[in-house]
């Protein structure tokens, strides 16, 4: 996806979660299906998008991503939640939730 493209989808979509990822990194490779099954379940109206850092490193630089994981979850094109490294499930799904509830 181009930089363009998800600049667009971001600022055209209620709710996006986009996971930052390298898979030279074992806590990413971790971390997704956790994630990805949390939006799934939990959220069903959200979106979700995996960029891989290594193939699209212009992305990395819009965004402001510089480690591996990343979690950034935008509403009505804001960014609102940014979390890097060590993520708990638990404490993502209470934040998201909250903003959730309010924009759906």
């Amino acid at each position: 996806m181009s930089p363009d493209e998800l600049k667009d989808k971001v600022a055209n979509t209620s709710g996006i979660v986009l996971y930052f990822k390298n898979d030279a990194c074992g806590p990413c490779l971790a971390l997704r299906p956790k994630v990805q099954g949390l939006i799934e379940t939990d959220f069903p109206k959200m979106e979700f998008e995996i960029v891989d850092t290594a193939k699209e490193p212009l992305l990395s630089r819009d965004y402001n991503v510089f480690s591996n994981p990343t979690i950034l979850v935008f509403f009505e094109g804001k960014e609102y939640i940014r979390k890097s490294k060590n993520i708990g499930i638990g404490e993502l799904r209470k934040e998201i939730d909250r903003l959730y509830k309010m924009v759906f």
